[in-house]
């Protein structure tokens, strides 16, 4: 099973739609809240430079944005 972290915040439609497509694919994943995680946040920019969200990792490779093909690509599915 992949390790998945997606950076979110609350009102972010990507990262919905992204949450919806692990779910519907029955993918297992970590969400942080970069609206109220400080140090996810920094955690966040350091690793990708990007202060937009969704920033979803895959096993250590970083997907900007909701890009479903990469995801899929990343995933195996």
């Amino acid at each position: 099973m992949p390790n998945v972290v997606i950076y979110t915040t609350p009102t972010c439609g990507y990262c919905h739609l992204a949450k919806a497509y692990f779910a519907e694919n029955n993918i297992a994943y970590e969400e942080k809240n970069v609206a109220t995680d400080l140090v996810a946040r920094e955690e966040m920019m350091k690793k990708t430079q990007q202060s937009g969200v969704p920033v979803i990792n895959i096993d250590g490779d970083s997907v900007i944005g909701f890009d479903q093909q990469k995801i899929a690509q990343l995933l195996g599915i």
